[in-house]
C-alpha cells in the first residue's frame, strides 16, 4: 500500500486504500468511488475532498479556483444546504484537531494530486445548493513543476475579488520602499465565519495564521519595519541617543527572549516589543509562544505587542496597532499543542 506524500498523484482507489483499508472499493460507485466529500472512518470531523476543476453536475457548473496565496474557493454538492449536518461540520472545522485532505485535478481521466490539508476560512451565508466555502491550503505553496504538470492556473486577487488567468509568475509593479507604518487603534474581536456574498467574493486572500507563522521572511520584514519606525520616532523626539541603543533582539539573540525589539519611550524607559506581521487584515489571528506569553505577564508595564497588518513587501510598509501589557489581558489564547510526559 502506498503512503501519503504531498504533491504526489493518486487514484481514488489508492486514496481509499490509505484512509479506509478495511472496506471494499468499487470503481465509479459508492462513497470512495464516486463522491466528492468522503468522511474518514473512525475520525469524526476529518474528510477527504476529491475535486475536479471545471466539473458540471446536472444544470450546475462548479466555479472553483486556487489563488496564488493558496486560497481554495470550493463548492459543496448542488443539493446541500447550509443546515445540512455535513455542511455544519465543515463550517465548524478546526484544523488543530481534525484534517481535511485535498485531492485535486484540473481535468477528468487523470490521477488526483494530493495538495495537503485545508484550514477553514469562511463560507457564504447567503447562498446554498451549493454552499460556497473558502479554504486555506496549509501546505502551500506548491512546487512550480507540480503546478505546471497539473495544468493549474492560479488567480491573483484585486479589491473586487479574484482576477482569472493571472498565474504565480505574474510580476507586480515594483515600488520604492517607504518603511511607512500607519498606527490605528486595536480592533474589536471578530471570528472568521459567515460572510455576505459580496464580501465572500472579495475576500480571496490568505488569512489563516499558519501561513504567516511559516513565513519567516515575512516575520523578519515586519520586525525590521517596526525597528525603522522606532528609530525615526525617537530621532524626531530629539532622542537620537536612544535611537542608537535600540536592539533587534530576535536577530542578535534568537527567538528565546520572549520579545523581538528592545526599544524606549521618549523619556528613556525601556519598551519590549513583540512584532507579529501579516499581509492580511487587523483582525486575523496569529501565534504566540509560551515564552512570549510568560514574558508579557512578567513585564506587563514594558511589554507591547505590535501587530503589523496589510504589510506590502514592495513598499515595506503597512499599518499596525499596539497592545501594551500581558497578552492574556487583551487576547483570547487557545492551546495549539502540549508537551507530554508520564505522570509520576
Amino acid at each position: 500500500m502506498r503512503s501519503l506524500e504531498l504533491w504526489e498523484t493518486y487514484s481514488r482507489e489508492e486514496a481509499h486504500d490509505i484512509f479506509s483499508p478495511d472496506t471494499a472499493f468499487t470503481p465509479q460507485a459508492g462513497t470512495w468511488g464516486l463522491q466528492g466529500i468522503v468522511k474518514v472512518p473512525e475520525r469524526p470531523g476529518s474528510f477527504v475532498f476529491f475535486v475536479t476543476f471545471g466539473q458540471s453536475q446536472g444544470d450546475f457548473d462548479f466555479d472553483e479556483s486556487i489563488t496564488a496565496d493558496g486560497v481554495l474557493t470550493w463548492q459543496s454538492q448542488p443539493k446541500q444546504r447550509l443546515l445540512d449536518p455535513t455542511i455544519q461540520e465543515l463550517i465548524g472545522h478546526d484544523d488543530r484537531t481534525d484534517a481535511i485532505y485535498l485531492f485535486l485535478r484540473t481535468r477528468t481521466n487523470v490521477a488526483y494530486t494530493y495538495c495537503g490539508v485545508l484550514g477553514y476560512l469562511l463560507h457564504d451565508e447567503e447562498r446554498e445548493q451549493p454552499v460556497h466555502f473558502q479554504w486555506q491550503l496549509l501546505d502551500w505553496p506548491a512546487p512550480a513543476g507540480t503546478i505546471a504538470s497539473m495544468g493549474l492556473v492560479l488567480t491573483l486577487t484585486t479589491g473586487d475579488g479574484a482576477t482569472p488567468g493571472a498565474t504565480e509568475t505574474a510580476h507586480p509593479t515594483q515600488s520604492a520602499p517607504t518603511f511607512a507604518l500607519d498606527e490605528v487603534p486595536p480592533p474589536s474581536g471578530t471570528k472568521p465565519g459567515a460572510a455576505k456574498t459580496k464580501t465572500f467574493k472579495a475576500m480571496k486572500t490568505a488569512i489563516h495564521p499558519d501561513q504567516d507563522a511559516r513565513n519567516k521572511a515575512l516575520g523578519l520584514a515586519g520586525e525590521e519595519l517596526v525597528l525603522v519606525v522606532e528609530q525615526r520616532r525617537l530621532r524626531a523626539a530629539g532622542r537620537s541617543d536612544l535611537a542608537e541603543k535600540i536592539v533587534h533582539v530576535s536577530v542578535v539573540e534568537g527567538d528565546g527572549a520572549g520579545y523581538d525589539i528592545r526599544s524606549f519611550d521618549d523619556g528613556g524607559d525601556v519598551r519590549h516589543l513583540e512584532v507579529k506581521t501579516t499581509r492580511n487584515g487587523a483582525t486575523s489571528g496569529f501565534f504566540v509562544s509560551p515564552n512570549e506569553v510568560a514574558f508579557s505577564e512578567a513585564h506587563p508595564s514594558t511589554f507591547v505587542l505590535v501587530r503589523v497588518f496589510g504589510y506590502d513587501p514592495q513598499t515595506k510598509s503597512g499599518s499596525c496597532y499596539r497592545s501594551p501589557g500581558a497578552l492574556t489581558e487583551s487576547f483570547s489564547l487557545i492551546a495549539s499543542e502540549y508537551r507530554a510526559s508520564p505522570k509520576p
